[in-house]
């Protein structure tokens, strides 16, 4: 019996690439608290709760990004049976889940001192996030669900193509019910934000890009390597099916 050696398997999914994203990442981040907590001035209406700005608009981004790269990856998947782009599409998914949760949570943090409220039902943005969200979290379970790795991959792609068409109705909910949310409209194009206060904020969205970018490299590469597990142990169990096979007929020969 053959197995693979141990050199051969690798310790750790890092690398030089990693570990420079990681290093800015950490950079970026301790400069995004320093000015989001120190630099950038109070609101003169909002006071210190303008500061969650720096984390939920940037989270929001983010989401928007991860979940349109896991449609991408569905399509993909089902247009060319891709599994590079499977993978993809189910690392993606998992970070979106961890950013549209994040984005929930500060929202309605904010929301307390801005509107009188942690939650309103009438809130068609907040509504329509929640239901990306529970989409999605959807589709990590179908993927959770075990069976053929192709139609797992298949049935989930689905879900998520379903769920990539809530993205441009969370994004557009301000401007085509403005009267029914609580949402002001976008910080980054209303032209009211003090030009330190604008730069934290796009500095925000560059250091959870780049986290995005450093963590989804990670996960692509522990995906890879479950796959390759799978199906290394499937190949060497059917080697072993052949050989014992082969030992009974050689033996039936004699």
């Amino acid at each position: 019996m053959t197995t693979p050696a141990s050199s051969e398997v690798p310790v750790h999914t890092g690398s030089t690439t990693t570990r420079l994203l990681g290093i800015a990442v950490l950079v970026g981040l301790v400069a995004l608290i320093l000015l989001g907590f120190f630099g950038a001035p109070k609101d003169d209406e909002q006071a210190d709760a303008v500061r969650l700005i720096f984390v939920h608009v940037p989270s929001a981004f983010l989401t928007y990004a991860a979940f349109s790269v896991t449609a991408v990856g569905s399509v993909m998947w089902l247009w060319k049976r891709s599994v590079w782009w499977d993978l993809v599409a189910h690392g993606s998914a998992e970070i979106g889940v961890v950013f549209c949760s994040l984005t929930l949570f500060t929202g309605s943090v904010w929301g307390r001192p801005t509107w009188n409220t942690y939650w309103d039902w009438g809130d068609v943005r907040l509504v329509t996030t929640l239901i990306l969200l529970l989409l999605m979290v959807g589709y990590l379970a179908v993927r959770s669900m075990g069976g053929d790795d192709s139609a797992v991959a298949t049935r989930s792609a689905i879900v998520a193509l379903i769920a990539a068409v809530n993205l441009p109705i969370v994004n557009r909910s301000v401007e085509w019910w403005f009267d029914r949310t609580l949402h002001q409209k976008s910080s980054l194009t209303d032209g009211n934000l003090e030009d330190l206060t604008l730069f934290t904020l796009l500095l925000g969205v560059v250091v959870w890009s780049l986290f995005y970018v450093w963590v989804m490299i990670h996960r692509f590469r522990v995906g890879w390597l479950e796959r390759e597990l799978r199906f290394g142990d499937l190949d060497l169990a059917l080697a072993q099916r052949r050989a014992e096979a082969h030992t009974i007929n050689d033996g039936g020969d004699r």
